[in-house]
């Protein structure tokens, strides 16, 4: 691996990665997106966003592949990308408090949270299938 300051491409590349984490709101749905799958209704609730700013961000976060999707019915869900997204927004929310504890920050960087299970939503054969 590069360090980064032995490449500008690098420095380049990071700093757009963190420019995305670097908006309140992205920031809020991102640490709301720990705790596993949700759908935007959901996201709404928590952070309070509101439309259509909670659209722009999902956007902005869907288009830099922090975040994923998934279609059931009318219904989006959304999750974080992938385990080095979880490890960002984990770090940050142990690094940004009052006062970071590097033990708490370190423990918060190889933490895995279990996500919450959802209900199987719909009706007939196709919902019992889901259930198996």
């Amino acid at each position: 691996m590069t360090a980064i300051y032995e490449s500008r491409d690098r420095a380049d590349a990071a700093t757009e990665k963190l420019k995305i984490f670097a908006q309140p709101q992205r920031l809020m749905i991102l640490s709301f997106l720990l705790r596993g799958e949700n759908s935007v209704s959901e996201i709404d609730a928590a952070t309070g966003i509101g439309q259509p700013a909670l659209s722009q961000q999902l956007a902005a976060l869907r288009q830099a592949d922090v975040v994923k999707t998934r279609r059931e019915g009318k219904q989006i869900w959304y999750d974080l990308a992938d385990d080095a997204s979880r490890l960002c927004v984990r770090t940050m929310e142990a690094l940004l408090t009052d006062k970071p504890d590097p033990q708490q920050i370190m423990e918060a960087a190889t933490r895995t949270v279990a996500p919450k299970k959802k209900p199987v939503t719909g009706t007939g054969t196709a919902s019992f299938a889901k259930i198996l």
